[in-house]
């Protein structure tokens, strides 16, 4: 088993940036494909970001293309999430996931695919 926990949420202004990351423990020499997700109140869970275990592949939600950026360090023990141009909208608390892999470019995108996950860090986007 892995562990995840997520760090670096807080509140931001509408327009500012910050970084989240995700720390991962236990077996972690296995191959793990990450994800980060999200879930605002009183909507479902949504897919925001994903990276393949080798960090080649990386796959984004339309709504954050172009503002944020999935990345992972070389040992394989963290991942992060750089938000950009942070809108009111990406306020929601976000997840990291993780899910054992035996191909180093397989991605998912769909929370039912996601065997690990963390608690969650809070974003808050004001306006």
């Amino acid at each position: 088993q892995v562990q995840l926990v997520e760090s670096g949420g807080g509140l931001v202004q509408a327009g500012g940036s910050l970084r989240v990351s995700c720390a991962l423990s236990g077996r972690t020499l296995s191959w793990y494909a990450m994800g980060w997700l999200r879930q605002a109140p009183g909507k479902e869970r949504e897919f925001v970001a994903a990276i393949s275990w080798s960090g080649g592949t990386t796959y984004y939600a339309d709504s954050v293309k172009d503002r944020f950026t999935i990345s992972r360090d070389n040992f394989k023990t963290a991942v992060y999430l750089q938000m950009n141009s942070l809108k009111p909208e990406d306020t929601a608390v976000y997840y990291c996931a993780a899910v054992e892999v035996s191909s180093s470019s397989r991605i998912y995108f769909q929370s039912a695919d996601y065997d690990y996950w963390g608690r969650g860090t809070q974003v808050t986007v004001s306006s």
